[in-house]
């Protein structure tokens, strides 16, 4: 306690303080809370909540040094130490999130949160065998855990144990992984009885890119005799009418037909048991139409330099960004050094970030077309039109494997797990040569490599 006495209540004055903060009137409740350390300098839970507040501002450096005071001066707080391991993790210093998760359990050893957490510290570490070891320790406390569920199944999936990956996989739901889920009056199939002679009613449930690549399940469907009616966005659903004859693809939103049998699309693969093995289609699987074809052949003109596709960013809405050793997105001025060599490059993104456009306006050699890709139909028959592409984890890494399209993808040091842990070949698209970040946000090293591959493959100099 302070040797000075306040002319306040202080209990009253740090609830003041608490409501500002949770009102996210950070200033107002900084003062505050300095005003209260001035009189009590070593109370615990003013510096950590003043810390937390620091954080929350970006003001990292202020904000460790607040809660490792209080550390300093009661190390048995495990709810400090777990706040600090998750800001740590955002900010990818992953060995001491670690660190703080491991303490944070040495005081409370059954704590579900840490030891999730330290289980996608471990994973972004790349010990994937110990992060599975951490979700079943949590699971073994709460069998129930769902998100210790989802994580240990996209461990799972991202080592190549899709056995247990893909069934761990439908937790997604309970999670929240995989999204809200819709209410059916017909029962969900999952592979266990006879789809013969039924109607089944396929609908997406995440991205587009999922859509893409979970779609070539659709033939399969159809050879257990099944009748398959796929539900999709409007920018794919004339790409989803060419993977068969038969099928019906109707637009999101549309009145549903009558249907016996549902199934999201990303259950397909523990519907039909699928291992490494086992995945279907290994070449293309999707088709452009000759009108599309034939529009692009004549717009782009006669071929005098190889052309290039290129994606560098993905959408500015999708969580995974929000994990550093996931982020996707290359800073276009990065790029740069591709753009110098004696290649023809095509944009095949509409979206782009404001940090972008600068450089973007200021790159005469790219050809911009965001006016007609209108939708994925367009961007399947240009991407048809180019000798490679390169893209980021985006849809349109996708709809080029899909393809049978020759392209190189670029991924973060802790890739989707669709992709794998390692290796440079994907089992999903055999065109696909994958080239993985080797150090946490630096994109140096992918780039000399897809240097390398651009002049190795068109024998430039």
């Amino acid at each position: 306690m302070s040797a000075k006495k306040p002319p306040f209540d202080p209990d009253k004055l740090y609830q003041r303080a608490l409501s500002l903060h949770h009102m996210g009137k950070l200033p107002e409740a900084e003062s505050i809370y300095k005003t209260l350390l001035g009189f009590f300098p070593n109370q615990t839970e003013l510096l950590s909540t003043l810390g937390t507040l620091y954080l929350q501002q970006g003001r990292h450096d202020e904000g460790f040094k607040q809660l490792n005071k209080s550390l300093r001066i009661n190390q048995e707080q495990p709810a400090v130490l777990y706040n600090m391991g998750v800001e740590l993790q955002k900010l990818a210093r992953l060995e001491e999130a670690l660190a703080c998760y491991d303490q944070a359990l040495g005081l409370n050893p059954r704590d579900i949160n840490s030891l999730i957490n330290r289980g996608n510290t471990l994973k972004d570490l790349r010990k994937y065998k110990e992060a599975i070891a951490s979700f079943e320790h949590a699971l073994s406390i709460n069998p129930t855990a769902s998100s210790a569920h989802w994580n240990k199944a996209l461990t799972h999936i991202l080592i190549g144990e899709y056995e247990q990956g893909w069934q761990e996989y439908e937790w997604g739901w309970q999670s929240g992984g995989r999204g809200d889920p819709r209410a059916f009056t017909q029962p969900t199939w999952l592979g266990n009885e006879s789809i013969n002679g039924k109607t089944i009613f396929i609908y997406r449930e995440q991205g587009l890119g999922d859509l893409i690549q979970f779609s070539r399940y659709i033939p399969m469907i159809e050879k257990l005799g099944a009748n398959v009616m796929l539900e999709a966005p409007a920018s794919l659903v004339s790409l989803m009418d060419s993977l068969s004859d038969s099928i019906t693809v109707i637009e999101e939103g549309q009145p549903l037909p009558a249907y016996d049998v549902v199934c999201p699309i990303m259950s397909l693969p523990v519907a039909l048991k699928t291992t490494l093995a086992t995945i279907p289609f290994n070449d293309s699987y999707l088709k452009v139409s000759n009108d599309k074809k034939q529009y692009w052949q004549k717009k782009l003109g006669e071929k005098t330099t190889p052309r290039i596709g290129i994606v560098w960013s993905g959408s500015t809405t999708n969580k995974i960004d929000l994990n550093v050793c996931s982020r996707r997105n290359i800073p276009l001025d990065q790029l740069n050094p591709l753009f110098e060599l004696p290649l023809e490059f095509h944009v095949l993104q509409t979206e782009f970030r404001a940090e972008d456009t600068v450089t973007l306006a200021n790159l005469n050699k790219l050809h911009l077309h965001r006016d007609d890709l209108k939708d994925f139909s367009d961007t399947a028959a240009l991407i048809q039109e180019m000798d490679l592409i390169i893209s980021v984890c985006t849809s349109v890494a996708h709809l080029a494997g899909a393809l049978g399209q020759a392209t190189l993808v670029l991924l973060p040091y802790s890739a989707d797990y669709r992709w794998l842990a390692e290796g440079n070949t994907s089992p999903w698209y055999p065109s696909i040569e994958l080239i993985r970040q080797d150090e946490i946000e630096n994109w140096a090293n992918v780039i000399r490599q897809t240097m390398h591959q651009l002049k190795t493959n068109f024998s430039l100099k």
